[in-house]
């Protein structure tokens, strides 16, 4: 092969993998395909909301079943945002309030170690 036609086929071979990097830029998402449909609730174990970033431009929907297979919804779905409420609902039905601490005069806020 001659000098010649091998320097073109090595700026053929660097001009596809700069377009192959160019197209990726900015799109390192997770979700490259989307369902458009639920499944059984009673069969998710996981549910991982990840905001759109500097490096995907989108909100993304992780859902991990119980057979530890795991997809992506779409977040525009009416079913998708209703189950996200509803998560969100139960989440804060379940978590605690801190303790508040009241202080008087001279006091502090360390506990107390019981008497032996």
């Amino acid at each position: 092969m001659s000098s010649m036609i091998k320097v073109f086929l090595l700026l053929a071979v660097m001009v596809c993998i700069s377009k192959a990097q160019f197209n990726e830029m900015g799109q390192q998402c997770l979700c490259h395909r989307v369902r458009n449909g639920i499944g059984r609730k009673s069969e998710i174990k996981d549910v991982q909301i990840y905001p759109a970033t500097n490096f995907c431009n989108k909100v993304e929907i992780v859902v991990t079943l119980n057979s530890s297979l795991r997809y992506c919804l779409n977040p525009k779905l009416m079913a998708v945002k209703k189950l996200l409420t509803n998560i969100m609902g139960n989440q804060k039905n379940t978590t605690t309030k801190p303790k508040e601490f009241t202080t008087t005069a001279g006091s502090t806020n360390t506990p107390i170690a019981p008497s032996a």
